[in-house]
C-alpha cells in the first residue's frame, strides 16, 4: 500500500511537471520554479519506494535512499520558496502586498543559503558521523535511535521543512482573497492547507525525534507515530498536487472554448483569408487541398491546431482580427447600398420579428465576396457602409463572430446573386 501511494503521488507530480515543461523550457520563472519542485518531489517519492531503495542501496552505501530522499526534498522545498517569490514579484507596490513581496524575497534568499548549509551538514553527518544502522526496522529514525548525530541530522531537516511550509501556508493563504478566479482560489486553499499539514508533520517528527534520542519507545508507539506522520505526508502531497492542478482547469476550459470557437470561425476565416491573403497574419493552409479537394479537412485541421501561434486563445484572437481586417478590405468591393439590401432581405426571409443584424451581416459578406470574386470587378474608391456593430469586449466579439459564422454557413451563392440583383421580394 505504501508503494502504491508513493507511485500515485509521484505520478501526479510528474504529470504536473509534464504539463509545465513547455513553459519551463521557454524560461517563464514561475513555471520553471514549479516544474523544478514537481520533479524534485517526484524523485524523492520514487526514492522511498521498494524499487528506489533497492536501486540506491545497490551502490553499497547503507541507507543511501534515505539521504537522497532528504536532499531531494530540501531541493524541492527551496524551489517552492523560489516559486512563491516569483508569484509575489508580480504584485503591485502598495500596502500589504508590498510587504508580502519583501517577505517572500527575504525568505527565498535565506532559504537558498540555508538549504545549501543544511545539505552540507547533513551530508557530513550521514557519511561520517552516523553509526551502523539497525536493519531490523525500516524506519530511518529507529535505525539510528539514541545517536546524537541523528538528532542533528533529522532536526535540521524537519526544522527546514517546517519553517518553509509555514511560510508557504501564510503566503498562499493570504493570496486567496486576491485570486482572480475560483479555481485558483480553491487551488491556493488546498496548497495552503497542505503546508499547514506539513508544518504539523514536522512538529510531530521533531517531538518524536527528541523522545527517541533520550529514551526508548515501544514498538507500538513507533508504529503509531509512523502511521500518523506518513498519513499526514500522503495527505499533504495529495492536497498540494491537486491544489496545483486546480488552476490548470481554468486554463483547460479556456483552451477548450477557444478550440470550439476556432472550429466555428474557421470556414468564414478561411474564405476571407483566401480572398485577402495579405490581410491575415498567417495564410491558410492549402497543402493538402492542392493534392486533392477531398483533403480540405486536413488543411482545416492544420489551420486550427498547428498554426504558429503560442496558444489556442492567441490563435482565436488572430482569427477574429483577421476576419475584421478582411471585412474592412471587402467594403471597397461591396455596392454602396448592400447593407440596406441585406437588412431588408433578412427581414423578408425571416420576418421582422425574427430577423437580426447577424443574418444581414452574413448576407452582406456572402454578397460582397461574390462581387469581389468577379474577374472584371474593380474595387471602388470609397468603402461601402458597414453598420454592423462588433462585440463590445473581446469575449463578446468572439461570440458575435461565432454567430456570424454560423449564419454565414446557412447562406448560399444564390442568396448573394439574389441580393445583388435585387430579387429578394420573398420566398415561398
Amino acid at each position: 500500500m505504501s508503494d502504491l501511494l508513493a507511485y500515485l503521488i509521484a505520478g501526479l507530480l510528474l504529470i504536473q511537471a509534464g504539463l509545465r515543461a513547455k513553459s519551463a523550457v521557454r524560461g517563464h520563472a514561475r513555471d520553471r520554479s514549479l516544474w523544478g519542485a514537481f520533479v524534485a518531489f517526484a524523485a524523492a517519492w520514487l526514492s522511498r519506494t521498494s524499487a528506489g531503495i533497492t536501486a540506491l542501496d545497490s551502490l553499497d552505501v547503507p541507507d543511501l535512499a534515505y539521504f537522497v530522499k532528504h536532499v531531494l526534498s530540501i531541493i524541492g522545498i527551496c524551489v517552492i520558496l523560489r516559486y512563491v517569490t516569483a508569484v509575489y514579484r508580480t504584485a503591485g507596490p502598495d500596502g500589504e502586498r508590498s510587504r508580502a513581496v519583501r517577505l517572500s524575497a527575504l525568505v527565498h534568499r535565506v532559504a537558498t543559503r540555508a538549504s545549501v548549509a543544511t545539505v552540507l551538514v547533513m551530508g557530513v553527518i550521514f557519511f561520517f558521523l552516523l553509526g551502523k544502522p539497525d536493519t531490523a526496522t525500516p524506519f530511518f529514525i529507529e535505525r539510528y535511535r539514541g545517536q546524537a548525530a541523528l538528532a542533528v541530522y533529522m532536526g535540521l531537516f524537519y526544522l527546514y521543512a517546517g519553517v518553509a511550509a509555514a511560510v508557504c501556508a501564510v503566503q498562499w493563504g493570504g493570496a486567496v482573497k486576491d485570486a482572480p478566479f475560483r479555481s485558483l482560489r480553491n487551488g491556493l486553499r488546498m496548497m495552503s492547507t497542505a503546508m499547514v499539514i506539513t508544518t504539523v508533520y514536522s512538529v510531530i517528527r521533531i517531538a518524536f525525534l527528541a523522545v527517541v534520542t533520550f529514551s526508548r519507545v515501544s514498538d507500538g508507539t513507533e508504529h503509531t507515530q509512523e502511521t500518523v506522520t506518513d498519513t499526514l505526508l500522503y495527505l499533504c502531497f495529495l492536497l498540494w498536487g491537486l491544489g496545483a492542478i486546480a488552476p490548470a482547469t481554468h486554463a483547460a476550459r479556456e483552451r477548450y472554448h477557444a478550440l470550439r470557437s476556432l472550429v466555428d470561425l474557421h470556414p468564414l476565416w478561411r474564405q476571407l483569408a483566401l480572398r485577402f491573403p495579405d490581410a491575415v497574419r498567417h495564410r491558410p493552409s492549402t497543402y493538402f487541398t492542392r493534392i486533392t479537394a477531398k483533403a480540405a479537412r486536413l488543411d482545416a485541421l492544420r489551420d486550427v491546431l498547428f498554426s504558429p501561434d503560442p496558444s489556442l486563445p492567441a490563435r482565436l484572437d488572430r482569427f477574429a482580427m483577421d476576419i475584421r481586417d478582411a471585412v474592412f478590405l471587402l467594403r471597397r468591393h461591396a455596392p454602396h447600398d448592400l447593407a440596406e439590401r441585406a437588412l431588408a432581405r433578412a427581414g423578408t426571409d425571416l420576418g421582422p420579428e425574427h430577423a437580426t443584424e447577424v443574418q444581414a451581416e452574413a448576407l452582406w459578406i456572402r454578397a460582397a465576396l461574390s462581387t469581389a470574386d468577379e474577374p472584371t470587378h474593380e474595387p471602388a474608391g470609397v468603402s461601402a457602409p458597414y453598420p454592423f456593430d462588433p462585440g463590445a469586449t473581446p469575449d463578446d466579439e468572439v461570440t458575435h463572430l461565432r454567430d456570424l459564422a454560423s449564419a454565414y454557413r446557412l447562406t448560399t451563392p444564390a442568396d448573394a446573386e439574389d441580393l445583388l440583383t435585387g430579387e429578394f421580394s420573398g420566398r415561398s
